[in-house]
């Protein structure tokens, strides 16, 4: 490229990069960039001149300046081609418009600004960057493809739109791709909008994954892949919109997942699979009601934030553990989110709850879970064998409820009192029996091995000695289940 061949607008912006000045071809400051195919020739520059300036390796150092591309407000065209270039200076290209997408496949960058323009894609991948890649505000309409870069600094999305909503949902190119990307700072796209998938699975970034607000649409398919996505610090999501799979599988967070506020909406499929997560908090605060299945498997929380509300009808939580579980509510309100299990009765999801309550010093809320989980399991027995269940729970509440032996003993007591006070039974050996007395009694007939020597001396005739037989049966019954359900209650401590 001769210098010679330069347009004006070319000749400023070429006499402007030794200084690192900033050549701004901008009519109106709010002017929208993307009408930016009908701006006028005086604002045009050549793709090729871009690139031969910034690989020209004369570029006469001035001292004091830093030479750098500044350019804001210009109409781009041609391909900017640095496919396995080494750029040794910063290129800020903001608010422009491009006729086709750059290629920097491969490319050595130190900074790359495009904040505010508007472009048909960018092709990237593999790219390196000293500083920061910033694509704040843009409007890309085709693919961005990041995956494999190496950007040292941070990767800034906030409130760009990407993708097209007009294109056919089959199409299977994802919008936003920066899989197995090395981000060493942080990902900051608060009110990104992303028409297609975001792929990230894979991506390694050194602080957060900053999603507040954005909006990721990918109707039916997988709106954010994140498949074994590692984190430094935080995953911030707080009023996310996904139409479409929010896919964690495998992602590390040592900090917070904040979907606090979401939207996550995948009605037919799963809405969200964060199976085999390690995660230190994972909030699902005031969430809408999820619109697809959710999958937690053999994930771990330390903490895990969700209402009972937030629930879909499926729920996948096979191996799922939690240390505590927030907010801390009665246990009959979280009891009816297991019954959503799609694999049916799972022990391991009762003790898991069970044991949250406990950690939270709630001892009365884990013996109600404990019962609710016998009671889930005699569902499971075949007709016959829920008999024995059907007696424990009603007597002891499986040991759980030791009282209910007390009060059945009680009634049991009051009755046959009553009805040998009213009716004493005949002595069996005339002036020998001891004084008849009716509670006494009523107890020898009752409590197994213990007696008062009432029982003995006295036989109750007709229908007072159906009652004894009765009374004789219930209290072994009584016995057995409470001593069951106690030998079970104890063996759990």
């Amino acid at each position: 490229m001769e210098i010679t061949d330069l347009t004006p607008a070319e000749r400023r912006v070429w006499d402007a990069f030794p200084l690192g000045e900033r050549v701004d071809f901008r009519a109106d400051p709010d002017e929208d960039v993307s009408a930016g195919a009908g701006w006028e020739s005086g604002r045009t520059l050549r793709a090729e001149v871009l690139a031969a300036l910034l690989l020209r390796g004369d570029t006469p150092a001035v001292r004091g300046r830093v030479a750098g591309l500044n350019v804001k407000g210009a109409r781009i065209t041609g391909k900017l081609d640095l496919k396995y270039a080494v750029v040794e200076h910063a290129v800020r290209l903001r608010g422009c418009w491009f006729e086709r997408k750059p290629l920097l496949y491969g490319a050595r960058l130190r900074a790359l600004v495009l904040s505010d323009s508007v472009l048909p894609g960018l092709t990237a991948a593999t790219v390196s960057v000293d500083i920061s890649l910033r694509l704040s505000c843009c409007r890309i309409t085709g693919p961005v493809r990041l995956q494999g870069a190496r950007i040292a600094g941070g990767l800034f999305l906030q409130r760009a739109v990407i993708g097209d909503p007009g294109a056919p949902e089959e199409a299977a190119e994802p919008a936003l791709q920066f899989n197995h990307a090395d981000i060493g700072t942080d990902v900051i796209a608060m009110d990104l909008t992303v028409h297609g998938q975001t792929r990230v699975n894979g991506a390694t970034v050194g602080g957060q994954v900053n999603l507040d607000g954005a909006r990721l649409h990918a109707p039916g398919g997988i709106a954010l892949h994140a498949e074994t996505l590692i984190i430094g610090t935080d995953l911030r999501a707080r009023g996310l919109q996904a139409r479409g799979m929010v896919n964690l599988t495998g992602a590390r967070v040592p900090g917070q997942a904040y979907f606090a506020y979401a939207r996550l909406i995948n009605p037919g499929g799963t809405a969200l699979r964060a199976s085999s997560c390690v995660i230190g908090e994972m909030w699902l605060r005031r969430c809408d009601p999820v619109e697809g299945d959710v999958n937690l498997r053999r994930s771990q929380f330390d903490m895990l934030h969700v209402s009972p509300q937030t629930w879909p009808e499926r729920i996948r939580i096979d191996g799922l553990t939690y240390r505590t579980l927030a907010p801390h509510l009665p246990a009959e309100q979280r009891l009816p989110a297991l019954e959503r299990e799609e694999s049916g009765y799972l022990p391991y999801a009762y003790e898991q709850l069970a044991g949250a309550y406990r950690t939270a010093g709630d001892e009365a809320a884990a013996r109600t879970v404990q019962l609710a989980k016998l009671r889930r399991h005699r569902r499971t027995l075949p007709r016959h064998a829920r008999l024995w269940g059907l007696l424990q729970d009603a007597t002891v509440g499986y040991g759980f409820r030791p009282l209910r032996a007390a009060g059945w003993l009680l009634a049991l007591l009051t009755t046959g009192a009553i009805a040998y006070g009213i009716h004493p039974p005949r002595a069996l050996k005339t002036g020998e029996a001891p004084d008849f007395n009716a509670v006494f009694y009523t107890l020898d007939l009752l409590v197994p091995i213990i007696g008062f020597g009432q029982e003995a001396a006295f036989a109750p005739a007709g229908w007072y000695q159906w009652l004894s037989y009765l009374l004789i049966v219930t209290g072994w019954v009584l016995a057995t289940t409470a001593a069951a359900g106690v030998s079970r209650s104890l063996q759990r401590q």
